[in-house]
Parts: structure tokens; sequence; C-alpha cells
């Protein structure tokens, strides 16, 4: 790795962790009324929105240490692409999160970090292996959206409507990964990611 990539990498980490992100796309649900909501709809929406959050900056982290390590120019142009919508989505959720007044999770240092280094050794593994683990991902990140779409207020239109896109985008994220080459990862490895998600978003819920 280069000094340059490396410091690319870092300037990226902290923009992901400290800064706001921004979308070329205009947010999802951006005309819609806001709804009457509780307090207590209010704090949860906010919460779930803090999920899909973290959800983004792992992603971001995924991908930016994959794209270190990917050797064909093609998965590298797909991690890229698919890095760039991602950054749309922390936009989109922080909006949501702001609006309904809550706050980032306080682990998301954490959160890029671990990801990262994930990221770089998925990448390490080869170019199948590495699109494999985006793909896998993405399935992951799309069925906790599903989830969320159950979960957040009916009326809280315009945080379902982020989520209804980013859960769009996301399926396309891992059909391109797989176009491009992507292996099903062994199912204990799934099972592994599977935990492993599960206790970001429980601990992201709160934190």
């Amino acid at each position: 790795m280069s000094l340059d990539t490396f410091i690319l990498a870092v300037d990226n980490g902290l923009r992901t962790v400290f800064a706001s992100a921004q979308s070329t796309r205009a947010i999802p649900g951006k005309a819609l009324a806001d709804a009457p909501l509780t307090d207590t709809e209010k704090k949860h929406a906010a919460s779930l929105m803090r999920i899909n959050h973290v959800g983004e900056v792992c992603a971001q982290a995924l991908y930016q240490g994959q794209a270190l390590t990917a050797r064909n120019p093609v998965a590298k142009a797909a991690l890229a692409e698919a890095a760039r919508e991602e950054v749309e989505h922390l936009a989109w959720c922080e909006t949501r999160i702001n609006a309904l007044g809550g706050r980032k999770s306080l682990l998301n240092p954490v959160w890029y970090a671990s990801s990262f280094a994930m990221g770089m050794a998925a990448g390490a593994l080869g170019d199948k292996w590495n699109l494999g683990f985006l793909a896998e991902t993405e399935r992951q990140v799309g069925a906790h959206l599903a989830e969320h779409l159950h979960e957040l207020p009916a009326a809280d239109l315009k945080s379902r409507a982020v989520v209804a896109q980013m859960q769009a985008d996301e399926a396309r994220h891992a059909e391109t990964a797989v176009a491009h080459g992507g292996m099903d990862l062994p199912v204990p490895v799934q099972g592994v990611m599977q935990v492993m998600s599960k206790i970001m978003t429980k601990t992201a819920y709160w934190v």
C-alpha cells in the first residue's frame, strides 16, 4: 500500500465518522409532509435510523478496506460505485436522525475500524471472495432494512421512503457483486456475519 493510498484511506475514515455526508441525489421522501409523531415514536424511529446509519458507516469501511486489497479493476470499480451510494445513504440517515431529534452512534469509530479490518481481510482472499463478501453483506443489510420497514411508525413516511430506497440500492449492489463473479460464502461464515450484525444492531439502538 502506497503512502498516498494510506492517507486517502485515513481521510475517508475521518470524514465518514466525524463529518456530515453529502448526497448528490435528492433525499427520498423530502417532499412529503412531516407527520405528527409521539415522543415514543420519534425516539424509536430515531434509534432505528441510527442503526441504519451505523450500517452505512460499516459498509463504507468495508468497501474502503476491500478496495485497498482488490486486484481486479472491475472489482475495484464495483466497490467504488457501491461506496459512493453508501455515502448518500449516510447523508439520508443522518438527516432523518436529526429531524427526529436523535443522535448518531457514539461507537462509530469502533464500528468503522472493525469493519475496515474485515474489508481488508476479505479483499486479501481474492476478488471472487471479496465480491462474495460484498454480496452477502448487502443481503444481510437488506434483510435488516426490511425489518425496519415493518418496525418504523406507519405515519413516519419520510423515514420509510429513505429505508425503501436504501433497500433497493443494497439489492442492486448485491446483484452487481454476483454478476462480477462474487462467490457464495460458506454457511458458517454467513452465520458469523449474522451474529456480528445482531450484536451491532442491538448495541446501536441504544448507543
